[in-house]
């Protein structure tokens, strides 16, 4: 998502400059090219050759460089950004934004770009508090500026408060998300399932199983890379939320049943990617079921079939097929059954790829018996070959 996007990242006089560090590094590793400026305040806490060791491209620090191979450096950092990244921003910085003035070089090219502006807020809880940086930074949400945070923890002064820059995975995350808004499945609403659901047996035990969610939030996250309006409804799991994505929280097959149901009355496609209980037990108890000598017998019963239930007026449904045995029959029939789109196989005997893993090897099958066999690869770009079928099924059914 982001390779060979041109990001700007303009960092400011912030205790937090240390960490646009990270930044920069992230952001190069993910393919982007990184262009830095410095105010000056910035360069109290971190060097020009920091950044450029770590991004191989020219830092920018003096909007009166007569040295510069650029006749106008603003004009020509605005004009080639995708993005312009402010992290850390500091009070100052937020405050010349708001104003609208142009006296250092990171002012300047925000003034003359149309591409979009990430505003990262870093600062002491108070000064973020204050009246005037409220208002300020309301003025740039106005304007159409993303503001990322800030975090809430233990600030630079010792005192604990909002005002912590945000992590680095959030700031890439923001920046796909806006990067993204455009995509092809802009106007699309998704719904997308992840994790494992957990089944009560008593008030501190329940049946569940291995699922880690991880496939289910890489689609969600590619879901939204792609400029879909994506709602994530997900079990608890051991998964940073992805920025941009609506979470709805659940723990059973039927409080995901309830949730499924509900946003799939105006949704466009829904992937259920969630491994759902198939039974659950007929009653809970309600105190801790104690140790004792014998068996324990618990009755189960079968739990909704909350893909075949799900409806809307064009609604496109994909659903996963994990099995240890039969693979593609399996899958084949669930396919038929629930009246899907799509069905996406995967072997869960496998121990390199499926659950609790990074990667994934799937066998994605259609209605007209049509099978696409992919090879192992991330997680993330599995969710993307399923995203560009959906992709195409919902442009044949407008």
């Amino acid at each position: 998502m982001l390779r060979d996007k041109n990001v700007v990242l303009g960092v400011t006089g912030s205790i937090a400059a240390y960490k646009a560090a990270d930044v920069a590094s992230k952001l190069t590793q993910a393919g982007a090219k990184v262009d830095v400026i410095l105010t000056q305040s910035a360069q109290q806490f971190i060097t020009p050759l920091t950044f450029r060791s770590l991004t191989l491209r020219p830092v920018y620090a003096d909007m009166y460089d007569a040295g510069s191979r650029l006749a106008e450096q603003h004009v020509f950092l605005a004009r080639s950004a995708d993005a312009i990244v402010v992290a850390p921003a500091s009070a100052t910085s937020i405050a010349r934004l708001a104003q609208g003035l142009s006296d250092d070089l990171l002012s300047l090219t925000v003034l003359a770009t149309t591409s979009p502006v990430l505003v990262c807020p870093a600062m002491d809880s108070q000064m973020f508090e204050n009246a005037a940086t409220q208002q300020n930074l309301q003025i740039l949400k106005q304007r159409g500026m993303t503001v990322v945070g800030p975090g809430v923890g233990r600030l630079a002064s010792g005192h604990t408060g909002a005002g912590r820059l945000v992590e680095t995975e959030e700031i890439a995350g923001a920046l796909r998300y806006v990067l993204g808004r455009g995509g092809d499945l802009a106007g699309q609403k998704v719904v997308v399932s992840a994790g494992g659901t957990q089944e009560p047996l008593d008030p501190v035990r329940y049946i569940g199983n291995y699922s880690s969610g991880k496939m289910g939030y890489a689609l969600a996250e590619a879901a939204r890379d792609r400029g879909a309006d994506t709602v994530l409804v997900s079990t608890p799991v051991a998964m940073a939320m992805p920025y941009g994505v609506r979470r709805v929280l659940v723990r059973t097959a039927a409080e995901m049943r309830e949730a499924i149901i509900s946003e799939c009355r105006d949704a466009d496609a829904l992937i259920m990617a969630a491994a759902v209980a198939d039974y659950e037990p007929a009653a809970a108890a309600d105190e801790k079921i104690k140790h004792r000598e014998g068996a324990l017998t618990v009755e189960l019963r079968p739990t909704a079939d909350i893909l075949s239930e799900a409806s809307g007026e064009r609604l496109i449904k994909v659903g996963f097929a994990a099995e240890s045995s039969g693979l593609l029959a399996n899958a084949q029939a669930k396919l038929a059954a629930k009246g899907l789109h799509l069905i996406v196989a995967n072997d869960i005997t496998t121990t390199d790829a499926g659950f609790g893993t990074d990667d994934n090897r799937v066998v994605i099958l259609h209605p007209n018996g049509g099978q696409e066999h992919l090879p192992l690869m991330p997680k993330y770009d599995v969710a993307w070959r399923i995203l560009d079928r959906v992709a195409v099924l919902l442009r044949e059914r407008s």
